[in-house]
């Protein structure tokens, strides 16, 4: 999605096209052709020279696993023809780029949520920020797509970008501290949050992974691992105090997997160990824990403009088989250009990012609200009748001594011992 202009490209070389494409299918020998033409002494040699119901059983199961090649076959170049024309219906939709993207700025949390089972929207836990996390390889692009995504929906947007972009990741240590960035800056609408890039210990990954997915991310928390060295770990150290860790954890609502579309289509190329780049993406997007219910993380496919349409093309097509995901529905191709096709792709991709977060909203724990309520009664009960306690024991020490007023005031024994003259004036006033 993004980048090229489709419908040149399709007017200019469509024969081209077709030419790719038949190149790209997978090629075999049809055993069906070989007998029907009447090759009798193919057909002979694999009745294996008339040996009987063996060589015939060879025959129908050659025949079978042809049948399910050309089966597959014909799927991928199905798959290949519904991504080109994905290009294609992306370009006739710029005039609607305005509507979509009015319709992410609208967005609140929860507010997508689909009401099911007779439940409303008090009764899931809804965050103050639906928070999107950016994970990938080392060089995937994860930090220019968090720029990308900053200008496609803010105005204001520094022209250098939100955050900072390793340009020679082979050199550089990348990101190694934890970001989160406010989409549109300053409201609390979503977030992204940029994190560390895979490393070459699968291991460590499903640490890190399991540690983010299960307590949550925090802005400037410092991402460290076992296996950097010693230089780095000091450097990091350094680093560390000078950052700002906020307080606040977020749990993650959903996962964008950014992946390079040139390393992808080098190890597709490769029989060596580039191939590993393919292994370590489908070994770690595959992980439950990125999953909510039935929907895998969101695929984002970056630095397209550095290559043919046909080869981003092929890319997609490739990762979707490669992962089990629909090519055209949950990867998107967002290339490093500011070309209407490109912001239309972001917005698509956060839309489907959004919306499948507010899906899988998790439903409120009323019995552990009702705990959290009993346990807060409990503790206001005791603590008045500590109040009662301490008033009463301050209230009979300050009390005045009854008896001793009692003693000090004179009773008279009768009505003849009262001064009457002496107290006339009483009355008489």
């Amino acid at each position: 999605m993004g980048g090229d202009s489709v419908l040149a490209y399709t007017s200019s070389s469509s024969s081209e096209d077709v030419v790719s494409l038949s190149e790209q299918d997978f090629p075999h020998e049809s055993i069906d052709s070989s007998v029907s033409s009447g090759d009798e002494e193919g057909l002979s040699n694999i009745l294996g020279n008339g040996s009987g119901i063996n060589g015939m059983i060879y025959l129908n199961s050659a025949c079978h696993l042809s049948t399910i090649d050309e089966a597959a076959e014909r799927q991928r170049s199905k798959v290949y023809s519904e991504v080109f024309r994905s290009y294609e219906e992306l370009q006739s939709r710029i005039g609607r780029l305005e509507g979509a993207k009015n319709k992410i700025l609208s967005y609140t949390p929860g507010s997508w949520v689909d009401k099911k089972g007779g439940m409303d929207l008090s009764d899931y836990d809804v965050p103050n920020a639906t928070s999107l996390l950016l994970i990938g390889p080392k060089g995937s692009g994860k930090s220019s797509l968090v720029n990308n995504i900053s200008r496609a929906l803010e105005n204001d947007a520094p022209p250098s970008g939100r955050a900072q972009v390793s340009y020679n990741y082979a050199a550089g240590e990348g990101t190694c501290f934890l970001h989160e960035y406010l989409i549109p800056r300053g409201s609390g609408s979503f977030c992204l949050y940029d994190t560390r890039s895979f490393s070459t210990d699968s291991s460590e990954n499903q640490k890190m992974l399991k540690r983010w997915m299960t307590k949550g991310v925090r802005h400037g928390e410092l991402v460290g691992r076992k296996s950097d060295n010693m230089t780095l770990k000091a450097r990091l150290k350094c680093k560390a105090r000078r950052c700002f860790s906020s307080s606040q954890f977020r749990a993650v609502d959903f996962v964008i997997f950014v992946v390079n579309g040139i390393s992808v289509l080098e190890s597709m190329n490769s029989d060596d160990e580039k191939q590993q780049y393919s292994e370590m993406i489908a070994s770690n997007i595959n992980n439950p824990l990125l999953s909510f219910k039935d929907d895998k993380p969101v695929v984002v496919i970056t630095h397209g403009d550095l290559l043919s349409l046909s080869d981003r093309v092929r890319v997609r097509t490739y990762v979707g088989e490669l992962l089990g995901v629909c090519p055209t529905r949950q990867i998107f191709d967002i290339p490093e250009n500011n070309e209407s096709s490109t912001t239309l792709a972001i917005y698509d991709m956060l839309t489907h990012c959004l919306d499948r977060a507010d899906r899988n909203l998790p439903a409120k724990d009323w019995s552990m609200t009702m705990a959290k309520v009993c346990a807060i009664v409990h503790l206001l009960f005791w603590i008045v009748m500590a109040m009662f306690v301490i008033s009463g024991f301050f209230g009979f020490h300050t009390r005045p001594s009854v008896t001793s007023s009692i003693e000090e005031v004179e009773i008279p024994s009768s009505m003849d011992d009262v001064e009457w003259a002496e107290i006339r004036h009483l009355w008489s006033d």
